[in-house]
């Protein structure tokens, strides 16, 4: 029995006695699997933030879209060219719009895309972020209704 064993205290395990419980194969795989969540979590918060910029220019498209169909619609009310200024405000407002159209009684409806930033375009998003907006006299809300 030897003199540690006999003392009850344990020996140091030799560096053979590690590779042999480790195994050859092991040594640096920490570094692999480190790699590995890193590659992860950039991969994820690339995704987040395109997902952050896609709503961030959908919002802008929305706002454009809201800003231009209401001075469209007073444009309307006052016997301007509604979807001039429609298109006028939206281009002030980082919009273009696709579709400009009169649906009577003084309400217009107003179409706007926005391109959609850097990393946005890259989650499959797109590039364009749409939005619809409607506006008119208080005396239309109805109509829509009972014109469907």
């Amino acid at each position: 029995m030897s003199s540690a064993a006999a003392s009850g205290r344990r020996s140091r395990p030799t560096e053979d006695h590690r590779r042999a419980v480790a195994g050859p194969c092991e040594r640096g795989s920490g570094t692999v699997l480190v790699l590995g969540l890193v590659a992860v979590v950039v991969l994820l918060g690339t995704v987040l933030a395109g997902l952050g910029q896609a709503q961030a220019a959908r919002s802008g498209a929305q706002g454009a879209a809201d800003l231009a169909a209401l001075a469209g619609a007073d444009a309307l009310r006052h016997g301007e060219d509604a979807c001039a200024v429609a298109r006028a405000v939206a281009a002030r407002n980082g919009g273009t719009v696709d579709a400009c159209a009169d649906e009577g009684g003084g309400v217009l409806r107003v179409e706007v895309h926005r391109a959609a930033p850097g990393v946005a375009r890259l989650v499959g998003s797109g590039a364009r972020a749409t939005a619809a907006a409607r506006a008119g006299p208080a005396s239309a809300r109805g109509s829509r209704a009972a014109a469907s």
